[in-house]
C-alpha cells in the first residue's frame, strides 16, 4: 500500500507538472496570435515542426533505454555515464554540422534570409537533448518535485522572455528611444526573439541539471551497444509519432504555391491547430486522475474488465470537451486575434483526430502488457505512411484542411489496427456498442448545433447548452449504476 501510494503521488506531482506546464506554455499561442502577422507565426509553427523531428532522432529513445537498463543497480552509473557521453557526442556532431553548414541548410527549408534561425534552432534541440537523460535520472531516483520545479523554471523563463522581447522592450524604446534597451533589443529580429527566448529558457534549465551531471564519466561500450540496439524501436515509433502530428506543417509550405501565401496560411493553421490541443491536455489530465482511481477499484483477476471499464470513461470525457468546445467556438475564437478566424473550420476535426491518438494511446496497453512492443512500431509506420501520403496528395487541392482530415485517418486506421491485433492476443470486452451510440449521440449533437447556428446570440448558447445537457444525461441515464457503485 506504501508503494502504491508512493506511485500515486509521484504519478500525480509529473503528470500534472506536465499537464498544467503546457497550460500555462499554451497561453503563449494566443499572445503570439496578437503579436505575429499570420506569415510569422506561420516561421514559428513550421521551425518547431522541424524541432520536434530533431529532438527525436538526437535522443534516439535513450532515454527508454536508460530507463531499461539503469533499473539494474550495478548497471545504473555505467548506464547514465555511456547515455551521457553517447547523447553528448551525437549532439556535439550534429551541432558542429549545422553551424558550418547553417547558410546551404537555410537555403533547402526557404529561410535564405535568416540562417540564424537554423543555428540558433540546433542550439536549443542540442540543450534539450543533453537535458533528456539528467531529467530521466531524476525520474528514476524519485525526484519528483525537483523534475517538476525545473520544467515549471524552463517554462517561466520561456514566457516572461517572450513578453519582455516582444512586449516590454518596444514599449520602452519608443517611450525613450535612446535607453538602455537599445543594448538588448532590436526591432528586426522580430519574431526570431521566439527561438531566442527558448534557447536562454533552455540553457537555464541545462545550467540548472549540471549538479546531476557531475559523475565520474565511463562509457561502456558493451552496455551502450545494448542501448542503442534496445532504444531503436523507440527513435521508430517517435519518428512515426512525429509525421503524422508534424508532417502537415513541413509539408504546408513546401506544397501550396506562393500564391496563396503558404506561410500565412501555415501560420492560421497552427493557431487553430494549438485551439484543439486543449483536448489533449484535459485527456492527459483525465488518464492521470481517472486511470490510477479504477485500476484500484479493479481486482487483479477482473483487470480487463477495468480497462474496459477506462476506455468508456475516457471516451465519454473526450466527447464532452470535444462538444464543449465546438458549441462554444465563437467564444474560444475570442482567445486568438480575428485574423486566424478563417481557419476554425479544422478545430471539429483535429479535435476528435486528437479523441482518437487518444483512444490509441488507451489501447495500446495490450501491447505493452503482452512485451509486444514491435506493434507500436508497426502501427506508427503505417499512421506515418497513411499521413505522409495524404498530405502529400490532398495539400496542393484543399490546403490545411486536407491536412486536418489526414490526421483523422491517420488516427483513426491506427485505432482499427490497435483493436483488431489487440483483441488477438489480449482480449478485451469493450463495450463497443455503448461506446458507438456516444459517438453518434455527440456527433449528432454537434450537427444539430451547426444546422440551428445561425448567428451568436444569447439563444444560441442556450440551445447549444442545453444540446450538451442532453448527451450528458444520456451518460448519467446509462452510466448511474456504475458511477454510484464506484462513488461507494
Amino acid at each position: 500500500m506504501n508503494t502504491f501510494k508512493k506511485l500515486a503521488g509521484e504519478t500525480a506531482i509529473y503528470g500534472m507538472s506536465s499537464i498544467v506546464g503546457r497550460f500555462i506554455n499554451w497561453w503563449l499561442v494566443p499572445y503570439y496570435s496578437f503579436i505575429f502577422l499570420t506569415a510569422e507565426y506561420g516561421v514559428v509553427t513550421n521551425l518547431y515542426s522541424y524541432m520536434a523531428f530533431l529532438l527525436v532522432f538526437l535522443t534516439y529513445g535513450m532515454e527508454t533505454g536508460f530507463f531499461r537498463f539503469a533499473s539494474k543497480k550495478e548497471n545504473k552509473e555505467k548506464a547514465y555515464s555511456s547515455a551521457l557521453i553517447s547523447l553528448f557526442s551525437t549532439s556535439l556532431v550534429f551541432l558542429l554540422l549545422v553551424l558550418a553548414f547553417s547558410d546551404t541548410i537555410a537555403g533547402w527549408i526557404d529561410y535564405q534570409e535568416h540562417p540564424e534561425y537554423i543555428r540558433w534552432v540546433a542550439l536549443i534541440v542540442v540543450l534539450d537533448a543533453l537535458a533528456a537523460i539528467p531529467f530521466a535520472k531524476l525520474r528514476i531516483e524519485s525526484k519528483a518535485v525537483k523534475f517538476a520545479v525545473l520544467k515549471f523554471i524552463g517554462i517561466f523563463v520561456t514566457i516572461f522572455l517572450n513578453i519582455f522581447f516582444l512586449s516590454i522592450c518596444p514599449a520602452l524604446l519608443k517611450s525613450s528611444p535612446e535607453s538602455w534597451v537599445k543594448l538588448v533589443y532590436s526591432p528586426e529580429i522580430g519574431v526570431g526573439y521566439v527561438f531566442i527566448s527558448n534557447l536562454i529558457a533552455s540553457g537555464i534549465a541545462l545550467v540548472l541539471l549540471v549538479p546531476e551531471m557531475i559523475v565520474k564519466l565511463r562509457l561502456d561500450r558493451k552496455l551502450l551497444k545494448e542501448m542503442v540496439w534496445y532504444s531503436f524501436p523507440i527513435l521508430i515509433v517517435g519518428i512515426g509519432g512525429m509525421v503524422t502530428q508534424n508532417i502537415d506543417k513541413i509539408l504546408i509550405p513546401k506544397l501550396l504555391p506562393e500564391s496563396q501565401d503558404p506561410m500565412s496560411q501555415l501560420g492560421i493553421y497552427g493557431a487553430n491547430f494549438k485551439l484543439a490541443v486543449i483536448l489533449n491536455m484535459f485527456i492527459q489530465a483525465f488518464r492521470y486522475a481517472f486511470e490510477p482511481f479504477f485500476f484500484s477499484q479493479v481486482k487483479s483477476d477482473d483487470n480487463k474488465r477495468g480497462y474496459a471499464i477506462i476506455m468508456k470513461y475516457f471516451v465519454i470525457f473526450g466527447l464532452i470537451i470535444f462538444l464543449g468546445i465546438c458549441l462554444y467556438i465563437d467564444l474560444v475564437k475570442l482567445i486568438v486575434d480575428s485574423k486566424y478566424h478563417s481557419g476554425l473550420n479544422v478545430v471539429p476535426i483535429i479535435l476528435m483526430a486528437n479523441l482518437f491518438l487518444g483512444i490509441y494511446y488507451t489501447l495500446s496497453l495490450w501491447y505493452k502488457l503482452t512485451d509486444k512492443t514491435r506493434f507500436g512500431a508497426y502501427f506508427a509506420l503505417v499512421g506515418a505512411g497513411i499521413s505522409l501520403i495524404l498530405n502529400v496528395i490532398f495539400i496542393p487541392k484543399f490546403g490545411y484542411t486536407a491536412s486536418a482530415w489526414s490526421m483523422l485517418v491517420c488516427f483513426i486506421t491506427m485505432v482499427v489496427l490497435s483493436y483488431i491485433f489487440g483483441q488477438k492476443y489480449f482480449p478485451v470486452s469493450y463495450p463497443l456498442k455503448r461506446i458507438g451510440l456516444y459517438f453518434v449521440t455527440a456527433l449528432s449533437v454537434f450537427f444539430a448545433a451547426e444546422i440551428l447556428s445561425i448567428t451568436p446570440s444569447v439563444w444560441m448558447y442556450m440551445v447549444h447548452t442545453l444540446l450538451i445537457g442532453l448527451f450528458l444525461l444520456l451518460a448519467f441515464v446509462l452510466e448511474r449504476k456504475e458511477i454510484y457503485r464506484f462513488i461507494k
